[in-house]
């Protein structure tokens, strides 16, 4: 009796490159909001560890007795007043979409200009996955050196060398950029009141599943409609998290 084929095993699928979560925007009730400018106490009431984070836009009809109900509100001598939180209706975040999405649209033109006459690139994240596939057969240093080697990299790169404050292109935004200007303003319009992950009035945690573009926007998509169906009192609360 013939014996049968040995099964052929299939091959584990490539780990994908994490998504980096440095802010988070967490939604506080409203007794936390009270003790939530001290950052020591984050973690106890949270469950997070980090320190508040001032990227809010205050409404500009906020009344002076409105005042103690947003977190760490700082003064401004011009353009929008930051604080950490608040109450929705006490922040502007239409006012964040609309410029975010205006710097978004200016430094897609720069980038444009730059990138000029040059090829599309593969994106840092898929040489990432590669070397997490085959770690020793393709080292990091390999992995950098040819995302590196790419002449739309490389004329960013040079872009960046002659600049040592605005204007720099970051180069983890590629895949953003070649998206096209819309797509790209779009998508820093929706990050700005979004941020990198959402922790829900459940506690339930909302984030990209992988550092692919693919899967930020997906997280962007829920977050901005989680975000959309909360009540205008809902308290947000703005956190730079700390890096492992």
């Amino acid at each position: 009796m013939a014996k049968k084929p040995a099964p052929v095993a299939t091959p584990a699928p490539a780990p994908s490159p994490e998504a980096v979560i440095r802010t988070m925007i967490v939604c506080v009730s409203e007794d936390l909001s009270a003790v939530l400018d001290s950052s020591r106490h984050l973690e106890r009431h949270l469950g997070v560890a980090g320190v508040s984070c001032p990227r809010y836009w205050a409404s500009p009809a906020l009344r002076l007795w409105q005042h103690r109900q947003l977190i760490g509100l700082r003064k401004a001598t011009a353009g929008p007043r930051y604080c950490a939180g608040g109450p929705i209706r006490l922040l502007d975040l239409a006012g964040m979409r609309h410029g975010a999405h205006v710097g978004a649209s200016v430094r897609h033109a720069n980038w444009a200009g730059v990138v000029a006459g040059t090829r599309s690139a593969t994106a840092w994240s898929v040489f990432r996955q590669r070397h997490l596939a085959d770690p020793t057969g393709y080292p990091m240093d390999t992995a950098v050196a040819e995302f590196h080697r790419q002449p739309r990299v490389q004329a960013m790169r040079i872009h960046n060398a002659a600049l040592h404050g605005p204007g720099r292109l970051d180069l983890d935004e590629l895949e953003m950029f070649q998206a096209g200007s819309h797509a790209y303003a779009t998508y820093h319009a929706l990050w700005a009141v979004c941020t990198d992950a959402f922790l829900t009035t459940n506690g339930d945690r909302m984030q990209p599943a992988s550092g692919f573009f693919t899967d930020r926007i997906t997280y962007l998509d829920r977050a901005a409609r989680y975000l959309d169906s909360l009540d205008d009192s809902q308290r947000l609360f703005a956190v730079n998290l700390h890096q492992p």
